[in-house]
């Protein structure tokens, strides 16, 4: 079974993950040691909170560059949540720079008089990649699980991989790009349709470790 290392920097909901990707059929392994990140086949960055407090515990912890030469590698990357906005170069939500692998902002949605913000619970999404590994074996227009005030909007269009629409404001969902992939919703709260995009991420990492 492929070795995926869970980043671990106090800002996420490890735990579901970990059993997520375990029934996908890989070994999760939490760590924020450099060393472990390089050894795994693939990696996951999830998130819950606030984006600069995220970035400080990245920046401290030094996981900074263990995320940029992993991506760097070709290697199999997953952000979840706050591990997709941290990608970005900066946030609404705070001051700090984000990591920048990914041109674009952070945005908040503005009020709408129908609309809850966090946008929360179940939406679905309008896939803009089909031909993405994540979206294999899924109707064409699955349901998942959003806990989110805030949403990234990339410098490039072409790097959205789904997105999402919460009253008249439809934003992206998930990014994809060569090895990179990352989500705005929850796949391991996400149910059946969540397990199986955790299962098409290990089985690419299974291909590229046979390769």
């Amino acid at each position: 079974m492929p070795v995926i290392a869970v980043i671990d920097y106090e800002m996420g909901n490890l735990h579901s993950v970990c059993k997520g990707l375990e029934k996908a059929g890989a070994t999760p392994k939490i760590t924020h040691s450099s060393k472990e990140i390089e050894k795994a086949d693939a990696v996951v960055l999830p998130g819950v909170g606030a984006f600069d407090p995220a970035v400080q515990h990245l920046r401290s912890r030094g996981l900074e560059q263990p995320i940029k030469d992993t991506i760097a590698s070709g290697k199999p990357f997953l952000g979840i949540c706050l591990g997709l906005q941290i990608l970005f170069e900066s946030s609404a939500e705070g001051t700090q720079p984000g990591l920048g692998i990914i041109s674009g902002k952070v945005k908040r949605f503005i009020p709408e008089p129908d609309i809850t913000i966090p946008h929360m619970g179940w939406n679905q999404l309008e896939i803009t990649q089909p031909k993405s590994i994540m979206w294999e074996h899924l109707p064409s227009q699955p349901w998942v699980y959003f806990v989110h005030s805030y949403y990234v909007e990339p410098t490039d269009p072409q790097i959205r991989a789904a997105t999402v629409t919460h009253g008249t404001q439809t934003v992206t969902a998930a990014i994809a790009r060569e090895n990179l992939m990352a989500v705005q919703f929850h796949p391991e709260k996400s149910s059946n349709i969540g397990l199986q995009i955790l299962s098409n991420f290990v089985a690419q990492v299974r291909e590229k470790v046979a390769a």
